[in-house]
């Protein structure tokens, strides 16, 4: 997807090799142009199909300007349509719910629409057109609509890019980590002050965990924070791939599925178990209770020479999902070395997966503002074959510093994004820098995202 090339493109734009001019996160004239040329176009994830699980549900997917309104049409169809009555342009949709008696009515005149958009009554039609008015000439205008992993994507082109084209270089990764056996945990939304690339950008790579996250890595903390000498930090062992159409991922360099060097001692148990209760006091997604009680199952347990902790903690995880009739992902090593990595869909949809379950992050724009953007959270994970899915409902969050909110480990991450987009105003600060490696996710976005807003010279696939 190449847009046409744009003659006024300025200065403080460019992508530039090994970094970035910072008027792509500031200027509101490049957000507007994100809107027409990317948000108007691309593939981008609007709802899970756990928000929309029966006949007649709904949910409303919004991006700048633009409304699409996401329906259930019956038990294997999922619609999005333009969000706009034909009539006087009312939104047919606000939030979620289910419409009564599976009908769509507009609240302004009473016109109504089958849930597949075909219109079934306008007040006083004769009226129309001259008498001429078909109810075929209101019937709803459909968005491009595309349902893969449990999440439902739509483009507002006319013409969109082939679905089976854009997600491609991802799809071997996201089916086998089993996305789509995936249902609604819990899931939290925060409106922020800052750009909406800031936001996604904090997650495109590891070596911010010492610092930012210095409970998630002791060797790190004390090197950065006590000035110890460089011993061995957890990004040295994180492999990045920038891939085509902007997407990419991170994983464990090593491939190993449990660490088999460290004495199985009941020491050794017992600080797994404390450091997963630890991830789920500050984070309750990828690491889950359930998978706690596992582990504390294993005390006892003469472990075989050559095994370890680990590798009996995933053999119990996966026996008891066994039993209980639980999809889980494959287990081999290419997989388990994703554990704990991320898989990013271009352009804003981050997927960050453990055993069978997974956290995913969406990051979108917010009014006209560069300074504003919408972060939400999704904790989702397969189900034993007896539990019904729940409808997926979201959560606001109105305080991003309250812990009784927002855990601690979204909330160091979300600390972050306000400093940095102040600094990126900064008079001073042309550019901003970026590692060959650890960045390299983040350069290979932006120089997608040139394709698609028509920068000069922007590279051809």
């Amino acid at each position: 997807m190449t847009g046409k090339a744009n003659s006024e493109w300025r200065e403080e734009w460019k992508t530039l090799d090994g970094g970035l001019r910072t008027g792509r996160y500031t200027d509101p004239d490049f957000t507007r142009l994100e809107y027409e040329k990317l948000w108007g176009e691309v593939w981008q994830f609007a709802c899970r199909v756990d928000e929309v699980p029966n006949v007649g549900d709904y949910t409303t997917y919004d991006i700048g300007e633009q409304s699409a309104m996401i329906v259930r049409v019956d038990e294997n169809t999922i619609q999005a349509f333009n969000n706009a009555c034909p009539h006087r342009g009312t939104t047919l949709s606000d939030g979620s719910g289910s419409f009564e008696r599976n009908r769509i009515m507009c609240p302004f005149h009473g016109w109504k629409w089958d849930l597949d958009g075909s219109c079934n009554y306008v007040l006083e039609r004769q009226e129309f057109n001259k008498g001429q008015l078909q109810l075929s000439d209101v019937n709803l205008r459909q968005v491009h609509t595309q349902v893969y992993a449990g999440f439902v994507f739509v483009s507002f082109s006319d013409n969109p890019q082939d679905f089976n084209e854009f997600i491609a270089p991802v799809r071997g990764h996201i089916d086998a980590l089993r996305i789509g056996d995936m249902h609604h945990r819990w899931w939290r939304r925060v409106e922020g002050p800052c750009n909406w690339k800031v936001a996604q950008e904090a997650f495109f790579e590891a070596f911010h965990v010492p610092t930012t996250h210095p409970q998630l890595d002791e060797p790190g903390r004390k090197t950065i924070y006590e000035d110890m000498p460089e011993t061995t930090f957890q990004h040295w062992d994180v492999s990045y791939e920038g891939l085509e159409g902007g997407h990419g991922r991170f994983f464990a360099a090593s491939k190993v599925i449990s660490d088999t060097k460290s004495k199985p001692t009941a020491e050794t148990l017992e600080s797994m178990i404390e450091h997963m209760e630890h991830l789920i006091d500050e984070l309750d997604t990828m690491v889950l209770p359930e998978d706690v009680e596992v582990a504390k199952s294993l005390r006892g347990l003469q472990v075989a020479e050559g095994s370890s902790w680990g590798a009996e903690f995933i053999k119990a995880v996966y026996a008891q999902a066994t039993a209980q009739g639980r999809p889980m992902p494959d287990l081999t090593p290419d997989i388990a070395a994703q554990w704990g990595g991320e898989v990013f869909v271009f352009p804003n949809l981050l997927i960050l997966p453990n055993m069978g379950n997974s956290m995913i992050y969406r990051i979108r724009p917010l009014g006209d503002s560069p300074d504003q953007c919408i972060f939400e959270i999704f904790s989702v994970k397969t189900l034993p074959a007896d539990e019904e899915p729940a409808r997926a409902e979201c959560t606001l969050v109105t305080d991003a510093n309250d812990p009784e909110q927002l855990l601690l480990i979204p909330r160091q991450d979300f600390g972050n994004v306000p400093r940095i987009q102040k600094g990126l105003h900064t008079k001073g600060l042309k550019q901003v820098w970026l590692a060959g490696h650890q960045e390299v996710i983040i350069q290979n976005m932006h120089q997608w995202l040139d394709r698609y807003l028509g920068a000069p010279g922007a590279f051809e696939a």
